[in-house]
Order: C-alpha cells, then sequence, then structure tokens
C-alpha cells in the first residue's frame, strides 16, 4: 500500500532545512521523523522538477504540488486498449472464471493497459 503524501508544509521544511539550514539527509528524517529514503525522494523530486532554491514567493502549494508530482498526460491514457466489457461480463458467468483471471489475459494482450483495480471499478459500475 502506498504510503501517505507529506504535506506542503512538510515539504517545504523538509527543503528548507536542507537548502537554507544545510542538513544532512539523514539529520532531516530524524528531525522530521521521516526515513532517509523519504527524504530523498522528495529531494530527487525536487531537482526532477527543475526547482531552486529560495522557491519563488509566488509559488503556492497547489503549484508545487503539481511540480512535485506531475498528473500523468492524458495522451497515455486515451492510447490505452480498453477490453470488450460486454465479452468479459459474459466470460464471468462462466463457473471457474474470475476477474484477475481476465485481467491477466488482458494485460498479456495489452500490457500497457489499466491496471486491475481499474478492471474491478467498471466492472462495478458496468
Amino acid at each position: 500500500m502506498p504510503t501517505e503524501r507529506l504535506s506542503m508544509r512538510r515539504i517545504r521544511d523538509l527543503l528548507r532545512l536542507k537548502f537554507s539550514q544545510g542538513m544532512s539527509d539523514r539529520a532531516i528524517a530524524g528531525s522530521l521523523g521521516l526515513s532517509k529514503g523519504t527524504v530523498g525522494n522528495y529531494l530527487m523530486r525536487f531537482t526532477q522538477a527543475g526547482l531552486l532554491w529560495p522557491l519563488p514567493s509566488d509559488l503556492d502549494d497547489d503549484s508545487l504540488e503539481l511540480l512535485l508530482f506531475p498528473r500523468p498526460p492524458m495522451a497515455s491514457l486515451l492510447n490505452r486498449s480498453v477490453p470488450d466489457w460486454a465479452a468479459i461480463d459474459q466470460e464471468l458467468r462462466r463457473p471457474g472464471v474470475t476477474r484477475a483471471l481476465l485481467w491477466e489475459e488482458y494485460r498479456a494482450q495489452s500490457p500497457d493497459g489499466f491496471g486491475y483495480a481499474w478492471l474491478c471499478l467498471v466492472l462495478r459500475a458496468f
């Protein structure tokens, strides 16, 4: 299960401790009660976003979050193969056929396809 994202206030504190105070990742982790890996992950995101310290004064929390956690481009979502829902519904009526089995078959045909949770979510609405 993925860990919950830090609040933007804590992320700003982490960045301040690193760049203004010059603290090591280990010291920051101890100060904020985080793992060194978590500190490294947020610093890597900061670097990948091309940000510099100090942050611009007009950069609000929502904008910083979008820079650190970019959303996937819509084009990649639209290019994914969508399963035949009617066929899946028919297959699920057969004994021994599970959603997991049908998802594995779908992913074998479409390796870049949607995940299992998405398939289950759509099937609940179908």
